[in-house]
């Protein structure tokens, strides 16, 4: 059953609406409970997110969030970069690729439901595992203040930084986004807060 809240996503999507308009009837179709989750459409199953709707420039998709379970028998999901863990998209640039797909993507929303009714969880990397660039180490070799208050971070929130350091080529602009990034985590926050 499709849910009120979630109607407003549909009716401003010029670009895509009826592709994704279609995304929702077949994932509606799979028995799953629509809600509104960080302003687009989210799909669960006994209140565990099973999968959502977005879209983008060049294609719309959908997104299982504990995709790197799932079998993906047709080689059709997608791990949008190398740092994603756990979710993996399902691309389409066209309603009629929609149509053509859709018992292989009610094939995979189903996969997706016996996952959670299994309790299986994707092993994610700890945060020790996560690469620590020079520019940064030094910075917490620098000072024992702003290691402690590094390491007081979340793990989440510590992933978040290593992952922001860590991804631009040169090392001017590693050091550039590390000392913006201190007073935040001096006061604790994490890169988004």
């Amino acid at each position: 059953m499709t849910n009120p809240k979630v109607d407003f996503y549909f009716e401003k999507n010029k670009k895509w609406r009826p592709e994704v308009e279609k995304l929702r009837e077949i994932i509606l179709a799979c028995g799953l409970t629509e809600e509104l989750k960080w302003g687009t459409p989210c799909y669960t199953f006994e209140q565990n997110n099973i999968i959502l709707i977005h879209d983008f420039k060049e294609y719309c998709a959908v997104l299982f969030f504990k995709g790197a379970l799932l079998h993906d028998s047709e080689t059709l999901l997608i791990q949008q970069t190398q740092n994603v863990q756990a979710t993996r998209q399902m691309r389409f640039t066209s309603l009629q690729e929609i149509v053509d797909r859709e018992r292989i993507l009610k094939s995979y929303i189903f996969e997706a439901i016996e996952v959670e009714k299994l309790g299986l969880k994707v092993v994610l990397k700890e945060t020790s595992e996560f690469e620590v660039c020079a520019e940064f180490q030094s910075k917490l070799d620098e000072s024992d203040i702003f290691k402690a208050a590094f390491e007081a971070l979340t793990p989440g929130r510590q992933r978040g930084y290593l992952l922001h350091f860590s991804q631009p080529k040169q090392s001017k602009t590693r050091e550039s986004r590390i000392e913006k990034a201190i007073p935040q985590i001096l006061q604790g926050k994490g890169l988004n807060d």
